[in-house]
């Protein structure tokens, strides 16, 4: 028998299957549908800077973030662990969209910041943390991003200090790191470590999501 051609209106796949069993839809994350390994696994295996770094190893997002919560609670020692659970979390939505360079998420606009949004709150959610982060704390991770990007242009990325001060910012007189790359399963476990010991003195619920089944 002869197939018959897909219909021109068949809504088409907006779901990713994670190595965990959930299948994460898109367009609508659901909270139910995360999980702290997943997230760990994807953005400890995507590179910052498009992979263009220095070392036998890309510069992962979980690393990155592991840094960024520590320059936070430098730049803020009282800061409560449940938003240096947040400044850990700041770029999990990446384990499914990747690590964009700010110039392309420029170029896209408005729906891509709307995605990760959605993304973001929908994590948030899943472990018990604030859907919305206040306007302070966001500043003080962006702050803290920005230190690491300067050091990660610095030492990895090919940049001269001059041009890294121009685009992200001078760090703090008082802060300096020396960043090696980590292999891919070491930058997974040290997210996960990290994220378990916040999480418990944040007092955040993780609570256990609902069996996953795969229905393909």
């Amino acid at each position: 028998m002869a197939k018959q051609p897909k219909s021109k209106t068949a809504t088409p796949r907006a779901w990713q299957r994670m190595l965990s069993g959930r299948r994460l839809d898109l367009l609508d994350p659901s909270p139910f549908d995360i999980e702290i390994e997943d997230i760990a696994h994807g953005i400890a295996r995507v590179a910052r800077w498009n992979g263009q770094t220095i070392g036998e190893h890309g510069f992962s997002v979980a690393q990155h973030s592991l840094v960024v919560e520590e320059i936070a609670v430098h730049l803020q020692p009282a800061l409560a662990p449940k938003w240096r659970l947040v400044a850990l979390l700041h770029d999990a939505p990446e384990y499914v969209i990747g690590d964009m360079i700010s110039p392309f998420k420029a170029a896209l606009g408005v729906d891509y910041k709307t995605f990760e949004a959605k993304l973001e709150t929908a994590i948030h959610v899943r472990f018990g943390l604030p859907a919305l982060t206040p306007e302070p704390v966001k500043q003080l991770i962006k702050a803290a991003d920005r230190c690491s990007a300067f050091f990660e242009a610095v030492q990895l990325a090919g940049f001269a200090e001059g041009e890294a001060k121009l685009l992200f910012g001078a760090p703090p007189d008082d802060w300096r790191i020396t960043l090696h790359p980590l292999p891919a399963a070491e930058a997974q476990v040290r997210f996960v470590q990290r994220f378990h010991t916040l999480a418990e003195a944040a007092g955040a619920e993780t609570p256990a999501a609902p069996a996953a089944f795969d229905t393909e």
